[in-house]
């Protein structure tokens, strides 16, 4: 890790490297980049930084789009995937001010960085660590198109059920929602996921394991914990690493949440935890399932407001397509030990202090992970903050299948958003624990809220094939 310009120097040198790559994160949490020639790397790349137009990122106007991208030299690693030798930066977007330059307050990376900050001066703790699950499909094509006259979608791979009537077909297809920790030779991915551990440890991104998902051709990665804003970046390298080691290898990824109508959808569950003098703020050996009362209000708060954090965790019109009933995503919001139907699950092997956490597990990889995380520890600080108890909100805990219930018994438990539109409704009515400590700007709420909703224009305006199957002769 470079901690200054001298050590970043020597580094280039020592390594030949030839160019010097500069990652950006736009509002809807896609990357893009700018490049210079690594002879051009000066001190004043790292004080001045490079100038670019924000409007163009969806976080500023035409008319005050003048912004400027200063590195972050801890986040430096050495791309494999560029053919010359190029070293790529994440870092962090700031507007010229009378004075100085200072820090965006909309931009992702400044939003995240600004709620560990509050967590710091509320004194609940000072370090919140995150642990996602990634979870993907990979195939060997796809193809879709949405015009005026057609619209819709192919897509294939060698190990899905449906290709065992073809010619060629070995018989090795994973069932239909039968992959779970499937093996060689249904497991025809393994070595690709190796490869891609791999090329993620050499980034510093800690993986704990992988394996086949449930789905024809899905995966997961899982990885270790860091800390909030760094898993952000780690977040984006992982799915940089993940897409482009699939298509060095002449495949395609997507974290799409649901790809394929009747297979499982790809989530990513966050497991969280807390220290604070390095001392876990999660646990007591005497409360329920030995979480501290702390930990229990933290789930309070994130629980009340899970219908507007689903509008950053949940982004996408495709998002409200994997949370269904039948698929092991969560549909009601409540919470429980081992329990993978309630919205947070309390893992049952992790019984020590410094593994005593839980996992929320609606969020998926469509979100920008800078505002998902954010989101998910605002409010569970405002939980902390406000006492919110969620035993006494009626969230639980349902330490029974929430699948299995009955029609009456589900009316009354509070359930998910069904769409995007209820989401963005929520957070409407819902996020002064979002603006708390000048974290999200309204204005950035504002914003969000309204592309999103251009979002759903789209999907809701498109006839689609299911529309014309459905309502064709009547």
């Amino acid at each position: 890790m470079l901690s200054n310009f001298e050590e970043a120097k020597n580094f280039i040198q020592e390594n030949d490297i030839k160019m010097i790559d500069f990652r950006m994160i736009d509002l809807n949490g896609r990357w893009h980049h700018l490049t210079i020639p690594a002879d051009r790397f000066s001190e004043s790349t790292m004080t001045a930084g490079i100038g670019f137009d924000g409007s163009n990122y969806g976080f500023a106007p035409v008319e005050k789009s003048d912004m400027v991208f200063i590195p972050d030299l801890s986040s430096a690693a050495i791309d494999d995937f560029c053919e010359i030798k190029t070293l790529s930066m994440i870092g962090d977007v700031r507007i010229i001010g009378k004075d100085a330059n200072i820090p965006f307050n909309q931009e992702p990376r400044n939003v995240s960085k600004r709620a560990e900050e509050y967590m710091k001066e509320l004194g609940v703790a000072d370090t919140f660590l995150l642990g996602p699950e990634f979870e993907f499909y990979v195939f060997d094509e796809v193809t879709y198109a949405n015009k005026p006259n057609s619209s819709g979608f192919t897509l294939d791979g060698a190990e899905a059920f449906w290709n065992t009537g073809e010619y060629g077909s070995l018989g090795f297809q994973t069932p239909h929602q039968g992959g779970y920790h499937a093996a060689p030779p249904q497991d025809i991915a393994y070595d690709y996921r190796s490869r891609v551990s791999m090329l993620m440890e050499n980034q510093g991104i800690k993986v704990k394991y992988h394996h086949h998902e449930v789905g024809s051709a899905q995966m997961e990665i899982e990885v270790e914990f860091a800390p909030m804003t760094e898993m952000a970046d780690k977040t984006m390298l992982t799915k940089y690493i993940i897409r482009n080691e699939a298509v060095k290898e002449g495949k395609t990824a997507t974290f799409m949440p649901k790809p394929i109508y009747g297979e499982a959808g790809s989530g990513m569950h966050v497991h969280m935890l807390m220290f604070k003098d390095g001392k876990p703020v999660f646990y007591d050996e005497n409360g329920y399932s030995g979480l501290s009362q702390t930990a229990l209000y933290f789930i309070g708060g994130v629980l009340r407001h899970v219908s507007a954090i689903c509008a950053f965790s949940n982004p996408s019109t495709n998002s409200y397509k994997r949370l269904l009933p039948g698929f092991e995503a969560p549909v009601t919001i409540g919470y429980a030990t081992a329990n993978r139907s309630a919205v947070i699950r309390i893992p049952a092997y992790a019984k020590t202090p410094d593994k005593k956490r839980f996992e929320l597990r609606n969020p998926d990889a469509t979100c920008n992970p800078y505002y998902c995380y954010a989101a998910i520890l605002m409010a569970g600080l405002d939980g902390i903050k406000n006492k919110i108890d969620p035993e006494a909100e009626g969230y639980g805990p349902y330490d029974f299948n929430l699948f299995n219930l009955s029609d009456e018994d589900k009316k009354k438990i509070k359930g998910l958003p069904k769409s995007l539109g209820s989401a963005l409704k929520a957070l409407e009515k819902d996020h002064d624990f979002l603006t708390a400590g000048g974290v999200f700007p309204i204005e950035l709420i504002n914003i969000w809220i309204a592309n999103r909703r251009k979002d759903l224009g789209r999907h809701i305006s498109m006839p689609t094939p299911m529309e014309y199957e459905m309502y064709y002769d009547l």
